[in-house]
């Protein structure tokens, strides 16, 4: 077999060892996905929804606060020895959910493993650039991390279901455990330089850096609102599930983890077809038309689950695999748009503002779906969050100009560490070259 070239994407030792560890933490990840969601099942029954809910909204606290947090101070410590640090408190608090009998105790073990998420996530994106020095391999590396998360969510499901047909759903909190230990075995392997500390601007400002940059830049803006939608949409996939396919449906909890895999069936068709329309067709028009789809999807989901659908399951299955497509659509051409929107100093800050920012966009929808679903049942919580996902579209298309430049032109804040975008500045090229 020949050997990978020097030069190509997977001929980097440090990113091959990277890329390998973002693959097990994932595929770990998404395993205590179906094992939490079946964890709140036991302990509260019909009330699972508003656990899961609950729990997953404290994973977004950790994430909106912490991820601009460790995106300005990240470079206080060792990168390697922080990421490995980070992956072991990981790999401790998912160990100890097995053992749990009582729901604050998941509340709880949820806020750890999470705030150490929110400082591994932003530090190991800010270290690639500084493995992948070569842009066109940067843009490789972007997409290959996109199709992890997407092959992810199809296969982790999948791998579930079969798990359950022989073990309990406890075991499968100890494949999460594996993968972060693995994950920490591969960063240790890797020589990744320690962040470069700036010499000017207050950790206030470095943390608010990003945001600045975010909300100042009209696209990204209407990235923003398009994260509403997927946000809105997305919450029926991750806490509705459980008790739609139980209580619902009737379904088993192998029928919870194949419907999960129908909507990660959709995302990675997305991930494949996708790269080459990228060429032809503008980021904008892929997620306006991604928005839709989740809109399209999220009717479909109300349909399955009123009395008179004559075949809920068919209507469900295609229902979440459209809304897989929606979330790929929507989600993939993201990295993109954030790599030209800022220069290579302020993308670190830029890449945990769309972290912190998106997440806050789940923040809303998770207590939406898990509190709505108890009081006021599926139809009518689908609806209001359907409504939201509107919102989130009609405002895209309103703040996100038609014609967007694929340079933008920035001037320097005296004091401050970013650099916000204005019409009165010399262009800075910030990325792709203009189609």
């Amino acid at each position: 077999m020949t050997a990978a070239a020097p030069n190509t994407l997977f001929g980097i030792r440090d990113y091959r060892h990277l890329f390998t560890a973002q693959v097990v933490a994932l595929f770990g990840t998404g395993l205590s996905t179906v094992a939490l969601g079946l964890l709140a099942y036991q302990l509260a029954g019909r009330d699972a929804a508003v656990v899961l809910g609950n729990a997953l909204a404290i994973k977004m606290i950790g994430y909106v606060i912490i991820a601009p947090l460790a995106a300005a101070h990240c470079d206080r410590l060792p990168r390697r020895l922080l990421l490995v640090g980070l992956d072991l408190v990981r790999a401790t608090a998912v160990l100890a959910l097995p053992f749990v009998d009582q729901i604050w105790q998941i509340y709880l073990l949820i806020a750890v493993l999470h705030a150490a998420s929110a400082a591994f996530t932003p530090t190991f994106q800010a270290a690639i650039p500084d493995v992948v020095t070569d842009e066109m391999n940067y843009t490789r590396a972007l997409s290959a991390s996109q199709l992890a998360a997407t092959m992810e969510s199809l296969i982790s499901p999948v791998l579930a279901a079969l798990a359950l047909s022989v073990w309990s759903f406890h075991w499968l909190f100890l494949g999460t455990v594996v993968g972060f230990l693995l994950s920490a075995a591969l960063v240790l392997t890797t020589k990744i330089p320690d962040a470069i500390r700036p010499d000017r601007g207050r950790a206030w400002d470095r943390t608010l850096s990003g945001i600045r940059i975010y909300l100042a830049t009209p696209r990204l803006r209407g990235v923003l609102a398009l994260n509403l939608t997927v946000a809105c949409a997305g919450s029926i996939v991750m806490v509705t599930t459980v008790n739609y396919v139980t209580d619902v449906l009737g379904g088993t909890r192998s029928d919870v983890a194949w419907l999960l895999a129908a909507s990660g069936a959709g995302t990675m068709a997305v991930a494949v077809v996708l790269p080459p329309i990228l060429q032809r067709v503008t980021e904008r028009t892929v997620m306006l038309a991604g928005g839709a789809a989740l809109l399209l999807g999220v009717g479909g989901a109300i349909e399955s689950a009123t009395a008179a659908s004559r075949y809920p399951w068919t209507v469900a299955a295609v229902s979440w695999a459209i809304l897989g497509i929606g979330m790929g659509l929507t989600l993939t051409p993201v990295g993109r748009i954030l790599r030209r929107s800022a220069g290579p100093a302020d993308r670190p800050a830029l890449f945990a503002a769309q972290f912190s920012l998106s997440h806050l966009c789940w923040l809303l929808a998770y207590p939406i779906a898990g509190w709505g679903i108890t009081l006021r049942g599926f139809s009518a919580t689908w609806s209001v969050l359907s409504v939201l996902a509107g919102i989130g579209i009609l405002t895209a298309l309103v703040i996100w100009p038609r014609h967007d430049p694929d340079v933008l032109v920035h001037r320097s804040i005296p004091g401050r560490v970013d650099h916000l975008p204005t019409a009165d500045a010399t262009p800075v090229p910030t990325g792709l070259p203009p189609r």
